[in-house]
């Protein structure tokens, strides 16, 4: 059994990559930026949390001496370009930092394909910037760079079916003819399980893809084929990356900083050339319609793992993320409703826990989804278009616009944090004991713009939650 760090362990691919971990026999060690985070994981005997933030580590908690092998998965896909560089280059010091005072033999980072001889973007330049890093640590580094991976709850998948679903005719920039290798995210998380400890790996990098080579035009077509449906694609050559960033914002569920990143990403082919990792590690992988089925299955099974929305989007610069774990009392706007239960407690407990996604805000969903338009285009999270699972909910789930701070269903307690843009930090919390629903939409203002946002959108909301809670009471 061999000891590993995993870090980024509650994003997209830290989450399946750990339970594989675990599957394999192995002792993870999860570090976490939000303490009580862990409880949206599976209890597991091998299965430990270290809480801390590299960009505060002071505060962390200490990494244990003996670990064996550590993976690198923290990427910032901040909205803010101008530092990011330099900040992906300092968290990855304070990584090393930290790892070299342990006995790990082996760092594995995963990163996205380079193609020699460009001008990169800003987000490609930190990934660079942080291999850079990562090699002055006193164990060897494993590189991968992946191409565009499909998976359920992927945010290139999100991407590819928003776009494919809902338009009939497609506007794109020439670049869509860059060429790229889906791969699926089980060939993913098997090449990462397998660089595992293998020495044959140590100091190299590896690009890693699919079988087929493909344009991103091919594979915007290619799903449309597999779904049944008939989709056009006109090329022009006047969208420049940022108005081609904005067009998939209004399209998708994807927030702007990812839809950037993915955009910035296409204008450069992303075909395998370093390395050879399927001589090394030969397996019979995906091809791209076998990932878009199993992609399905899990979601139609309610088996999505991880999705892109599982990564904290706090719009503050170096956060002290304890303080948002609990609802703040002073200096607080708040709208309170208390009422009786008119049914069964368990009853209202399973609508608490349905909330948000398809079954809506029980009442007034029309408002919901305006307001998420608005932070979509003023450059939010918007809604999201969802939740993980429609009836279960997690430490760390995304609902809509809100992050899971606490959910503890046997005692009633649910917290949601507000990521939408707003001047300000909101919060709802929803408390049910045997008699009563209690229901609190807290607002900590920032400045007078804070309290003039709270009171002019008052009579609003005062008609939207309690109509909410009378609904869930009922």
């Amino acid at each position: 059994m061999s000891k590993v760090l995993v870090t980024g362990a509650t994003g997209y691919i830290g989450k399946r990559l750990i339970q594989k971990l675990l599957d394999d026999g192995h002792e993870v060690f999860a570090i976490l930026r939000i303490r009580h985070s862990g409880d949206g994981f599976l209890a597991h005997e091998h299965l430990n949390f270290i809480y801390g933030d590299f960009a505060d580590v002071e505060k962390m908690d200490p990494i244990p001496r003996e670990i064996d092998s550590a993976y690198y998965l923290m990427h910032s896909m901040s909205d803010r370009t101008r530092d990011l560089e330099e900040i992906e280059r300092l968290i990855a010091a304070a990584f090393v930092s930290r790892i070299n005072q342990t006995n790990c033999q082996q760092i594995i980072y995963l990163g996205g394909i380079i193609e020699p001889n460009v001008e990169l973007s800003a987000h490609m330049r930190s990934r660079k910037g942080v291999e850079e890093v990562l090699h002055q640590a006193k164990c060897p580094l494993t590189i991968l760079r992946a191409s565009i991976i499909i998976g359920a709850g992927s945010a290139s998948f999100e991407i590819i079916r928003d776009l494919v679903e809902k338009l009939p005719l497609m506007v794109a920039p020439r670049w869509i003819s860059s060429r790229c290798q889906p791969i699926g995210i089980v060939d993913v998380i098997d090449t990462l399980a397998s660089s595992l400890l293998n020495e044959k790996m140590y100091g190299h990098l590896y690009d890693i893809g699919g079988p087929e080579t493909m344009t991103f035009k091919e594979v915007l077509l290619r799903y449309a084929k597999f779904r049944g449906l008939s989709r056009w694609i006109i090329e022009v050559p006047v969208l420049t990356p940022r108005l081609s960033s904005y067009w998939l914002l209004l399209i998708t569920s994807v927030r702007f900083s990812l839809c950037s990143y993915l955009v910035e990403s296409m204008k450069h082919s992303s075909v395998c050339e370093e390395g050879n990792i399927t001589e090394l590690l030969p397996r019979q992988q995906m091809t791209y319609e076998q990932a878009l089925e199993r992609a399905f299955q899990k979601i139609s099974q309610n088996e999505v793992l991880s999705t892109w929305m599982d990564a904290w989007v706090l719009n503050k610069e170096n956060p002290d993320l304890a303080k948002y774990l609990e609802v703040p009392q002073e200096g607080c706007l708040k709208n309170v409703i208390r009422r009786n239960l008119s049914g069964n407690r368990e009853e209202v407990l399973d609508r608490i826990w349905s909330i948000g996604g398809k079954k809506g805000w029980y009442g007034y969903d029309w408002a919901w989804n305006f307001r998420g338009f608005i932070d979509r285009i003023i450059g939010g999270t918007g809604m999201n278009l969802g939740r993980r699972h429609p009836t279960e909910i997690k430490v760390g789930d995304s609902i809509d616009f809100w992050r899971v701070i606490k959910a503890d269903k046997e005692k009633g307690h649910l917290i949601l944090y507000a990521e939408m843009k707003v001047p300000g930090e909101a919060w709802f919390e929803a408390i049910v004991d045997e008699t009563t629903y209690q229901q609190s939409a807290i607002f900590r203002p920032k400045g007078v713009s804070g309290r003039l946002y709270w009171y002019l959108l008052l009579p609003i909301h005062l008609l939207i939650f309690h109509k909410m809670a009378k609904q869930i009471s009922l």
